[in-house]
């Protein structure tokens, strides 16, 4: 294997992964914790281990097709993986459905300030995931590429193949519909 070092572009690793596959293996090593991390949030645990590591398996069978103007390849393999997320839309609106479903769990005054935030997130989960099951696919999809990835909304449209303007108005609008599903359950 060629040397490789923190310097290379993911660009230049894919590049040189045409003559030298194992520098693919840097591209994995870099990014398939945040992947699979992404998965995980998506499906749940038990399917982000077949996600990630398909999304792996695409991209090296894909990578002679990869833009190499663009030196990061993460918007890349997010949009790879959520195409694959996509195949799992139903099991995913059934995790938000079942999220939601799980109520809110009460706290007795005798438990720690700590104990109490930790029960309000669990009750602010269930809100959110009822909120994010009634966003557009499309929408949902931008919102999660960048609060969950971290990605800007530049990148979730190359992830996505759509433009960036695109992304923008689709991360406004389901930041907009989020903020007023969670104000109306506030009520």
């Amino acid at each position: 294997m060629t040397a490789v070092t923190a310097q290379d572009t993911d660009a230049e690793l894919l590049r040189r992964s045409y003559r030298d596959p194992e520098c693919f293996g840097t591209v994995f090593d870099r990014y398939y914790a945040q992947i699979h991390g992404y998965a995980a949030r998506r499906l749940g645990h038990s399917q982000a281990d077949d996600i990630a590591a398909n999304t792996f398996l695409l991209a090296f069978a894909q990578r002679t097709s990869y833009d190499l103007t663009r030196e990061d390849a993460r918007p890349w393999l997010y949009g790879i993986a959520s195409n694959l997320i996509s195949r799992h839309h139903r099991a995913e609106e059934r995790r938000y459905r079942a999220l939601a479903r799980a109520g809110i769990a009460t706290v007795s005054d005798s438990h720690a300030d700590q104990v109490a935030e930790r029960v309000d997130a669990r009750a602010w989960r269930g809100r959110l995931a009822a909120a994010l099951a009634r966003l557009r696919k499309a929408d949902r999809e931008v919102l999660l590429l960048v609060a969950w990835a971290e990605l800007t909304s530049e990148q979730a449209g190359q992830a996505l193949g759509i433009p960036a303007g695109t992304a923008r108005s689709r991360l406004h609008r389901a930041r907009t519909r989020l903020r007023r599903a969670l104000a109306d359950q506030r009520r």
